[in-house]
């Protein structure tokens, strides 16, 4: 027999949340359905992210690293079914109050999707169909009589869980074969041989080491660094490229019109400015793309404009210097990556890569825009928020084996270094306090990838310290000054304590 007895605060808490939980669900879903970026945990994370202060911005990225993003969203994930809770209470005693407090965080959700960049109206649907849900949930729970039996809390519970569920596994499916997905034109395009193919680096560019970073880091294990809390998914039927600015005519490219054009191919180290000392931020992949000061000098660039700003999809600048794209080195728009389509987290269809550069004043990944323009007319994404204006890539070498234990006798110690556009002329080891002793290099072709490294170790029993530096091709040694990644790229010698026994 059923027993009956008034819902308590803790059950309409527990309703609160659930429906707020279903309501995110299906917010979510609409926004698979149509754009992704929409969806309303990823547009609040993105206004989180344009308004927060760049002192509070560096902290958090110094204290979680590449975590800063996933933390942002889990955080508001929690946030936000705590305000169901509350407004569950709340409902308890005071409806109407509670289904404006339901209003008010639709409003927020729906103004933050609309005033991300190109998102339109439309954007606001899936914060508004999140708080329909939230409503509907609350209003069914509270609509029998204040007295319920508890089969009928089992009931609520397991229908709202049922249609997050669901609303989960749609979105699921709708970001990988429904009508958001992009994936499968992607896999359709096929790439062209390049016109002016790479210059292979020669026999020995991997010295195929257990534990040493390839020479061409694959598609799935090449770093991923940007703002983007939700990867923009590109139609690449209606994806354009202007460009405009101080140029003598403006100009608009299709995709079909960059793969019409002459294609080079190339090797080239990307890094990021935010990359620690011995951190992996930093990968050499091939790159399939149109010369960039080519396409440029279509648009009779003014020479007035020092700087090329590139604009993402979703709205992101980066700043490179003029001067440095039209100085001979082999700046690209690039549409492949290791010899398949350019990959979405990377920026299909279309990124900026540029040697010799960090990737904030250059990689601009789901390109759609070009702007010639002045430093002093304009400040892009990351300059506005203390980060210096364009510096070249500092010099820096890294030990990727032995890490942290190495049995006795001959061991291989080996890594990576890279001063991209300048190439690396040498890498030493030092092990403890000793002398530094040249190491053996593989083989490179350009200067704008980075160069293996090895040295046969006889190593004795005990603990020892590994410390690795490198000299630029100018001759340049890479400096042991300590410094962090703010506001212009780490520098210091990497090292290692390595125990052998």
């Amino acid at each position: 027999m059923n027993s009956t007895h008034r819902a308590s605060t803790r059950s309409w808490a527990a309703a609160g949340l659930l429906a707020a939980l279903a309501g995110l669900a299906v917010g979510h879903l609409a926004a698979a359905l149509t754009a992704p970026r929409s969806a309303p945990l990823s547009a609040l994370s993105d206004a989180v992210i344009a308004v927060v202060p760049p002192a509070v911005s560096h902290w958090f990225i110094e204290l979680v690293g590449t975590a800063d993003k996933p933390l942002l969203v889990t955080g508001l994930a929690l946030g936000v079914a705590a305000a169901g809770a509350g407004v569950g209470v709340l409902w308890r005693t005071r409806p109407w109050l509670a289904r404006a407090a339901v209003a008010g965080f639709v409003v927020v959700g729906a103004a933050a999707a609309v005033t991300r960049p190109g998102l339109g109206a439309a954007a606001v649907l899936p914060s508004a169909l999140s708080g329909v849900v939230v409503l509907a949930c609350l209003q069914w729970w509270a609509s029998r009589d204040a007295d319920r039996s508890r089969n009928g809390r089992r009931g609520f519970l397991a229908a709202v869980g049922g249609v997050a569920a669901a609303a989960v596994a749609g979105s699921w499916w709708a970001g990988r074969v429904g009508p958001a997905a992009i994936e499968a034109d992607r896999e359709a395009v096929a790439l062209p041989d390049p016109d002016a193919p790479v210059v292979e680096p020669g026999p020995v560019a991997d010295f195929e080491v257990e534990g040493l970073t390839p020479y061409r880091v694959p598609n799935g294990d090449f770093y991923r660094i940007d703002t983007a809390i939700t990867v923009p998914r590109v139609d690449v039927d209606a994806w354009s490229l202007r460009v405009h600015g101080m140029v003598d005519r403006e100009l608009t490219f299709t995709f079909d019109d960059l793969l019409g054009r002459e294609l080079i191919e190339r090797d080239i180290t990307l890094a990021c400015v935010s990359n620690p000392v011995g951190g992996d931020l930093v990968g050499n992949a091939r790159w399939l793309g149109v010369s960039l000061p080519a396409l440029l000098a279509e648009a009779g660039v003014d020479p007035a404009a020092d700087q090329l700003v590139s604009r993402s999809t979703d709205g992101w600048t980066a700043g490179s210097p003029t001067e440095l794209v039209f100085d001979g080195r082999d700046a690209m728009i690039a549409i492949g990556m290791n010899g398949t389509p350019l990959p979405v987290d990377h920026g299909w269809p279309a990124r900026l890569v540029v040697p010799g550069l960090y990737g904030y004043v250059s990689a601009t990944k789901w390109l759609t825009e070009l702007e010639l323009t002045t430093f002093d007319a304009y400040d892009a994404y990351w300059i506005t928020r203390g980060w210096s204006t364009p510096r070249p890539v500092k010099t820096q070498s890294r030990i990727d084996t032995p890490r942290s234990k190495a049995s006795g006798g001959a061991v291989t110690v080996a890594g990576v270094a890279w001063a991209q556009h300048r190439g690396i002329g040498a890498v030493e080891l030092r092990v403890d306090d000793g002398a530094w002793r040249p190491c053996e290099l593989s083989d490179v072709a350009t200067g704008d990838t980075w160069r293996q490294w090895r040295y046969e170790w006889d190593a004795p029993e005990g603990e020892h310290t590994l410390t690795v530096r490198a000299t630029d091709g100018d001759g340049e040694v890479q400096t042991d000054t300590v410094q962090g990644v703010i506001p212009d790229g780490a520098t210091g010698l990497h090292s290692v304590t390595v125990t052998v026994g």
